[in-house]
């Protein structure tokens, strides 16, 4: 074909070409069949036998017919060379012999028409004008031998001839521009085709793995896209994919509401709406709406309109203010906690002397409530300051080698020690003596928050909370805490180690990102996932925190006070 681009083949990328090739060999073959019919049906009506001529159809016909069946898929190349004479080369002898071999006043020159189109449309211009040139040059060759024949008037045969080949060579050239431009744009068309699959292949990709949701519906609101995030905070059955209507579920109706009065005003929206499902509590969303365009860009053609609703979780949009807020105040806080510890020591101390020397029993009471909101405001620093210990750590405070069993079972016990009645738990200690590199505070810290969260969502029951270490056949040491508590809310199990994201009102969401925070610093991690354990009562699905530790050979050794950090 001409003007393809480098490593472009007709095969593979000019399906059109190729049809068109494949067109121009069945043609060559119904010109050959319909040549041996006129011959043998003007031969029966004239009672003149002309072998010859049907000699030459029908040799034709087989010509073409096997290079019918044989050519394959792809035409020659669009230079000249020695492949086009199987295809031009026999069409332009075939209808050379046929003029030849005339008896009467049947004319083939129309038929030097069908090599040159197909040089024309398949070729170069050079192979398209070198295939006329041969065409003019056999039409005056035939008008020579004819005028020797039979004589006459030699001028008006070659005359024909020139203005059959004239002809011939302005239908070359224009049917050749017209292959070209027709290449060009299929080219185009192809670039444009291979762009538009990749832009909607990556907006697929980015819309798929966007957390925030994306609904595409139309005028009756039957969703025609949607995204996983979508479909997780509309809260449908595990099933439900595109296409479906949101008037299937009561609970969706404001977003029904928003989408038709998004259509009706043509313009774009944004509301904040509730989805109330049965027996859940309510998905707080805020949403935007827009309508595509009304006609296509290139086309100016009018199209069918689609509204476009994104959809945000309120509640995650709210945890990210929080650690705007905490990125914000983070030093501040920690400034003022540090400034507060000290008058707060010299408050504690100045108490303790008093209680010495009262012995009213009112006046101890205000010394106790004195004392008791001093340690309140004491916890409050600590867990202040925790923010800056965490993402502030000394470098050269190396953590100690612990026994694992020991090391848990020691921690648990002063945990239990404090309650015994209310934190009584399963311990089993399966970690087979393995080490691991860890302070021993700061593991202390870590499942001191963890059980504290088990107990508090935990059952009445002895079996409703286990401590569990081990070790994998792979050699992975981990440590479990698992409660038998009720299954966590998807938002929230999204957002569980961001600080100061709570469920609850009066917590102040920064345990669990404490716990990771130092977990990362000893080359440990912390995962939650909703596990089923075997217990006394039956197989019973709850809540597990795991700690994958970091192995360690060297020595145990005993954690001082020196390998605590101090801010």
């Amino acid at each position: 074909m001409p003007f393809l681009p480098p490593g472009l083949s007709p095969s593979s990328a000019d399906a059109p070409f190729v049809r068109m090739w494949r067109g121009f060999l069945t043609g060559r073959v119904m010109v050959a069949l319909a040549l041996l019919f006129l011959q043998g049906l003007g031969q029966f009506i004239n009672l003149a036998a002309e072998p010859a001529t049907l000699a030459v159809c029908v040799a034709y016909l087989a010509v073409t017919l096997a290079e019918r069946a044989l050519a394959g898929r792809a035409p020659p190349p669009p230079a000249a060379g020695p492949r086009w004479l199987a295809f031009i080369g026999v069409d332009l002898a075939a209808v050379c012999a046929l003029q030849l071999l005339q008896a009467g006043t049947m004319n083939y020159t129309p038929l030097f028409g069908l090599p040159i189109l197909m040089a024309a449309v398949l070729g170069t211009l050079t192979l398209a004008l070198g295939t006329t040139a041969a065409a003019t040059l056999l039409l005056l060759a035939l008008a020579w031998w004819q005028g020797q024949i039979s004589g006459g008037d030699d001028a008006s045969r070659y005359l024909q001839s020139a203005l059959a080949g004239t002809g011939f060579f302005i239908i070359t050239y224009l049917v050749h521009q017209l292959s070209v431009r027709l290449t060009r744009e299929q080219q185009l068309a192809q670039k444009s085709q291979m762009a538009a699959r990749v832009q909607s292949q990556v907006s697929a990709l980015v819309i798929e793995h966007l957390t925030d949701g994306v609904l595409v519906l139309d005028r009756q609101d039957v969703v025609r896209i949607a995204n996983p995030a979508a479909l997780l905070l509309l809260g449908g059955p595990g099933s439900l994919a595109p296409p479906f209507s949101l008037n299937e579920d009561p609970a969706w109706l404001p977003l029904v509401k928003l989408a038709q009065r998004t259509f009706h005003r043509e313009q774009p929206i944004t509301a904040d709406a509730d989805l109330l499902h049965p027996g859940q509590s309510p998905t707080g969303l805020h949403v935007r709406t827009w309508l595509t365009a009304s006609r296509h860009e290139s086309l100016n053609e009018p199209v069918e309109r689609l509204c476009v609703v994104f959809l945000h979780d309120l509640r995650e949009l709210e945890a990210r203010l929080r650690t705007e807020k905490l990125a914000a105040m983070g030093r501040m806080s920690a400034a003022v906690a540090h400034e507060i510890r000290n008058p707060l020591a010299a408050i504690v101390q100045a108490n303790a002397l008093l209680e010495e020397d009262l012995h009213d029993p009112g006046q101890q009471r205000l010394a106790q409530m004195v004392r008791q909101n001093a340690e309140r405001l004491a916890r409050i620093a600590e867990e202040v300051l925790d923010i800056a210990r965490v993402q502030h750590q000394i470098s050269h405070a190396p953590a100690s080698t612990l026994l694992l069993d020991d090391t848990v079972a020691q921690i648990c016990a002063d945990w239990q020690h404090q309650n015994l009645a209310q934190r009584r738990a399963s311990i089993s200690l399966m970690g087979h003596n393995a080490q691991i590199e860890f302070d021993t505070e700061h593991l202390r810290r870590v499942l001191f928050n963890l059980l504290d969260n088990a107990v508090r969502y935990k059952g009445p029951h002895d079996d409703s909370l286990a401590i569990t270490t081990r070790v994998s056949p792979s050699g992975a040491i981990s440590l479990q805490v698992w409660s038998d508590g009720a299954p966590m809310d998807k938002s929230v199990e999204r957002h569980l180690f961001e600080p100061f994201f709570s469920s609850e009102s009066r917590s102040s969401g920064l345990g669990l990102y404490i716990c990771r925070e130092l977990c990362q610093r000893h080359g440990a991690s912390i995962g939650y996932q909703r596990l089923v354990r075997a217990t006394p009562r039956g197989e019973i699905g709850g809540n597990a925190f795991t700690v994958g530790f970091r192995r360690n050979t060297r020595p145990a050794e005993n954690a001082t006070l020196f390998d605590t950090i101090v801010v």
